[in-house]
């Protein structure tokens, strides 16, 4: 047996059995023997773009073409602009951007600021969310992923977010929901000291736990008891930021200012790694004067902020985020409505823009999970039939838990996007 001489994220080496990609277009993707998919979880949330989009991959050539690489103490235009225009697009109170190669290392950057800025030591962050593969960002994960990793976390806290259907405090209506995880957040702030909390980090909508939109009031209350006590508030928009849930960020859909937002993903659908910490008022003022503790050597690389250039031109030029906002309400959720009410294998549908999650259930009635949620690492093998029935139809979406994921490209063909819902449904039937 010929030893695979990549080490595999996630898996047992083992037991890895991948698809031969070679070549894309748009939102479809096809390996070696000519076999195609629509790709209606743009890889891993990133390629908000879809594969190949020409202006981007121009730009990055013609980058290549100027000057490949710059240390972050030279100054470069490609990385004034790529910053500049992503302070345009940013939540109001947004200052200036630090670079990073990837979500998990902005992830990072912004605990360290949070906690440099404040003088505290504490981070609250929820149960089901994701923030990353490094050290600290999963020491923030709430997620099982992070359970084979028991020493990390130090200084992390626990919540429970909004989750009406599972709801953890037997709530009925979204406003129940809403009042009663800010009353439980209250009371956890309370019991460990608010002088001790440097931030709150939140997915504004959360993305790989399951695509949870938050009830209306939420992160404005969130945002509220931040200021109360001088806790910072963290926006993880890694999975969200640009375009994703139709709008710039999510934190956008609720007029919220967090005041350190991270990126990566479709700030440039991952062309090239890039990530970042879009910083705000607060840190900016702090570190004015101070040396901030960090830095990497590849920040603000020029072919990565020749790609967000591009990128965020196109997003813009092509009306790509009230594009997302239009297909979401009138395209998906009418579908994936149908869907529920047809199939009773599928317990709710959630979603916005075009970030969408079919909940998979035993029982309608108990919502009993089709598989348990208690599984970290790959799929559980009813979760991996489907996605297999999927890819027998030519569709390819994200299995995560009991949950079937849809994030597909920002520009996918509607006929397609209608016909992958479809082929997703069907998968599912069978």
């Amino acid at each position: 047996m010929v030893s695979d001489p990549v080490f595999h994220p996630w898996s047992a080496q083992a037991k890895v059995a991948q698809e031969t990609v070679a070549g894309g277009a748009g939102a479809w993707f096809w390996n070696q023997a000519g076999e195609r998919w629509l790709d209606l979880h743009s890889q891993l949330g990133n390629l908000n773009l879809g594969h190949q989009h020409p202006a981007v991959v121009a730009a990055i050539r013609e980058q290549a073409g100027r000057l490949c690489t710059l240390a972050p103490s030279f100054r470069a235009e490609v990385r004034d602009e790529a910053a500049r225009l992503i302070l345009e697009v940013a939540p109001a109170g947004s200052r200036s951007v630090l670079f990073t190669t990837g979500g998990a290392e902005a992830v990072e950057h912004a605990l360290r600021m949070a906690r440099v800025a404040t003088g505290r030591p504490k981070i609250l962050a929820a149960h089901r969310s994701y923030h990353g593969a490094t050290e600290g960002a999963m020491g923030v994960t709430g997620d099982p992923r992070r359970w084979p990793l028991p020493t990390t976390g130090a200084g992390t806290v626990r919540f429970s977010g909004p989750y009406r259907y599972r709801s953890d405090f037997h709530a009925s209506t979204d406003a129940e929901e809403r009042d009663r995880a800010l009353d439980h957040l209250r009371r956890l702030v309370a019991y460990e000291g608010p002088a001790s909390i440097a931030a709150v980090i939140v997915e504004p909508v959360v993305g790989s736990n399951g695509v949870l939109v938050p009830p209306d009031g939420y992160l404005a209350g969130v945002r509220a008891l931040c200021d109360e006590h001088g806790i910072l508030l963290i926006a993880d928009e890694v999975m969200t930021g640009f375009g994703r849930c139709g709008a710039w960020f999510a934190s956008d859909l609720w007029q919220v200012r967090p005041d350190l937002t991270t990126f990566a993903k479709g700030v440039n659908s991952g062309y090239v790694p890039v990530g970042g910490v879009v910083v705000g008022e607060r840190v900016a003022d702090h570190f004015a004067e101070r040396p901030y503790p960090g830095g990497l050597t590849y920040s603000g690389h020029p072919l990565a902020c020749a790609s967000i250039v591009a990128s965020i031109g196109v997003l813009r030029d092509e009306g790509l985020i009230e594009r997302a906002a239009r297909l979401g309400a009138t395209v998906v959720r009418p579908l994936l409505d149908d869907l529920a009410a047809r199939l009773p294998v599928v317990g709710e549908v959630r979603g916005t823009g075009l970030a969408w999650a079919i909940e998979l259930v035993a029982d309608r009635a108990t919502r009993e999970p089709l598989v348990p949620y208690d599984a970290p690492g790959r799929p559980h093998p009813r979760m991996v039939e489907i996605l297999r029935a999927c890819r027998a139809r030519g569709v390819w979406p994200f299995v995560a838990a009991n949950r079937v994921h849809l994030f597909p490209p920002l520009v996918i063909d509607e006929d397609d996007l209608r016909a992958g819902v479809a082929e997703v449904g069907a998968a599912l039937t069978g």
